[in-house]
């Protein structure tokens, strides 16, 4: 029970804060500003409902002990509310690598060969990403002694010293960050990992990893592009992010039609999702709003999939649709939800992600970028499709003898937090509070190079 105690302190506390004025400590490594507290919100919340369904779960894997799983929990949680918290880069990265760490026994909870072969492949793509990702911390700081400047890791400092700053050294660092941070983000062509380490990760280590551990990464790309935009060289890193933000997306769609294995299927719509956030600040603008309701809503209904989609591989003994047929009859409740976290994801009414997309797409009319737009449409269209057809094979039909162990049912304690998760995500397609709103907006504007 000490996951769900220290997962309602948490939230609690980041309820708390949220009231509050920029928290900052005193040398300006630390600070709770705007963007920190919509992370640190999202990966609570996700946290505290994965914490609510761990009980049931690990009920069920008395086979398995239970003290790693729930002390590496616990360090995920700390070190991604460490990656809220802080402005500093070089402590960025070591919580962020702390983050790889503390996965990797969680990926390798079932023991089985292929969950070691993930969580290695996991730890070794990761590791080579979150070393690039400390190369370009060093050309980040060398472009500012280049230009004469004392050297600095601290992000407002970067962000105001950022017109002086040496362009060169300025656009290699945020080549290697990107693709270092974007590794870890799971953004295409870096994203290799993973469909291994979601396919054979349990259902709250795969919600965790989709919802909380990419936020991270994309904070860290967010503060990096604020200091590109603080510098006026938003037009660089303007296409690089929408052409690897596309990328990704075509990259989730040829791999997700006619995907059997229906979690790689939910690993190859994290990197959609991964790219349509940096399409949107990309974008800039209110496309940058409607990126970060998105994570808000990503991570959500990243909850709903994966915890839902647990429930149906612990019933059905299989990933594969060719073993796991008519889930509404088998798990009306799981099978419901997987099939309304379905809809929303893909961005259809009356959900959050209809309109955080909405926004995105929006904002692409009104930049003129027609292209981006025809691109992005079809390949969502593309994506509908492809992850329908394996969703509905999942629920639709009548469950088969074979294969089935016939042991597991819906329970109150695994499916009550999926449904706290399916209001949420629900929720904020229809109504969007105004605190969480000016939250949005004042994180969109520190992105602009206005701290």
């Amino acid at each position: 029970m000490i996951l769900p105690v220290v997962a309602l302190a948490h939230l609690v506390m980041v309820v708390l804060a949220l009231d509050q004025e920029t928290i900052q400590i005193e040398t300006g490594w630390l600070q709770l500003d705007p963007l920190g507290k919509i992370v640190l919100l999202s990966i609570s919340i996700l946290f505290f409902c994965c914490s609510l369904y761990a009980p049931g779960y690990l009920r069920l894997r008395q086979d398995r002990p239970n003290q790693v799983f729930c002390a590496c929990l616990l360090i995920l949680l700390g070190m991604m509310s460490l990656v809220a918290f802080t402005h500093h880069l070089g402590l960025m990265w070591v919580a962020i690598e702390a983050t790889s760490l503390a996965s990797a026994p969680l990926l390798f909870f079932n023991r089985t060969p292929h969950s070691l072969e993930a969580a290695w492949k996991y730890l070794l793509i990761c590791s080579v990403g979150i070393a690039l990702a400390l190369l370009g911390s060093f050309f980040l700081a060398y472009s500012s002694l280049y230009s004469g400047l004392e050297s600095t890791l601290l992000f407002d400092d970067l962000v105001k010293s950022a017109p002086q700053l040496s362009k060169p050294w300025l656009q290699a660092a945020f080549i290697t960050l990107l693709v270092g941070y974007g590794t870890k983000m799971g953004l295409a062509p870096m994203h290799t990992w993973k469909p291994d380490a979601y396919g054979e990760a349990p259902g709250i280590v795969g919600a965790l990893l989709a919802g909380g551990v990419t936020s991270c990464a994309f904070i860290a790309i967010f503060r990096v592009t604020t200091i590109l935009n603080a510098a006026q060289e938003s037009r660089f890193s303007s296409k690089i992010l929408i052409g690897i933000g596309l990328l990704s997306m075509a990259v989730a769609a040829v791999f997700m039609v006619r995907q059997k294995d229906y979690k790689r299927m939910l690993a190859y719509s994290s990197i959609e999702h991964m790219g349509i956030l940096v399409l949107g600040i990309g974008l800039g603008g209110p496309g940058i709003f409607g990126a970060l309701l998105h994570l808000l809503n990503n991570a959500f209904a990243k909850g709903v999939l994966f915890l839902s989609s647990g429930n149906i591989h612990r019933a059905y003994g299989s990933k594969s649709t060719d073993q796991v047929r008519g889930a509404l009859v088998r798990l009306p409740v799981s099978g419901a939800l997987f099939l309304g976290g379905f809809i929303a994801i893909t961005g259809s009414p009356p959900f959050g992600p209809f309109m955080s997309e909405f926004i995105i797409v929006r904002q692409a009319f009104q930049t003129g970028r027609f292209g981006v737009v025809g691109l992005m449409l079809v390949l969502l269209l593309v994506i509908f499709i492809g992850m329908g057809n394996t969703v509905l094979a999942i629920v639709q039909g009548t469950p088969g003898p074979a294969g089935v162990p016939g042991n597991f049912h819906d329970t109150p304690q695994t499916v009550f937090p999926i449904i706290l998760l399916f209001l949420l995500v629900l929720g904020l397609g229809v109504f969007l509070p105004s605190p969480l709103a000016n939250l949005l907006n004042e994180a969109a504007f520190y992105l602009e190079g206005h701290p």
